[in-house]
């Protein structure tokens, strides 16, 4: 099974946050399930989404997709 970097980051930096899914996909204008699909590996954001995450959480995108 592959493993979920992207999903298990995104959730690190938003608990370290203290926000929660709906906050966060307040955030990004997208719905909480949106973000637990993000952090489940069910799906992904595209790559404008994907910088402006690694933006909002201050990290490089390549730190939220590598090992």
């Amino acid at each position: 099974m592959e493993k979920n970097i992207f999903g298990q980051r995104l959730k690190e930096l938003r608990l370290e946050k203290g926000l929660s899914q709906r906050g966060l996909g307040e955030i990004f204008n997208v719905c909480n399930q949106t973000i637990s699909f993000w952090e489940s590996g069910s799906r992904e954001p595209d790559l404008d989404t994907l910088v402006q995450i690694a933006h909002y959480f201050d990290v490089p995108y390549e730190n939220l997709l590598d090992e």
